[in-house]
């Protein structure tokens, strides 16, 4: 099966990250790579660049492997990965996706045309 947009990927992602560990991992990953991306900025480090791919795949690539057990949708769709990351890491934060809910929220889905 061939992605061909941000709106089919939604979807399959949240498909990949059916486990809470693995929601709560990336969750983490995401969290620590936006705060080293922010001390670089502060510090004016570049260490803390390099540290934020790091930790941001370290966190989301472990749990696949270990807790969802699948491959990373990363290594087949880096770009809509990573903004799917972002929107699921402001989903939980603002609550508007649990942990442990499995159907895509609201506020993202579309109608689907035949």
């Amino acid at each position: 099966m061939k992605i061909h947009s941000f709106e089919e990927f939604w979807p399959y992602y949240l498909d990949q990250h059916r486990q809470v560990g693995t929601r709560l991992m990336h969750f983490v990953g995401t969290g620590l790579g936006i705060l080293s991306i922010l001390t670089a900025l502060f510090t004016l480090n570049a260490y803390y660049l390099i540290l934020a791919p790091i930790v941001g795949y370290g966190f989301a690539w472990y749990s696949h492997l270990f807790i969802e057990r699948n491959r990373p949708a990363t290594w087949q769709y880096p770009w809509w990965s990573l903004e799917a990351d972002f929107r699921l890491f402001v989903l939980i934060l603002t609550r508007g996706l649990n942990t442990r809910d499995t159907l895509m929220p609201k506020l993202f889905s579309r109608q689907r045309r035949y």
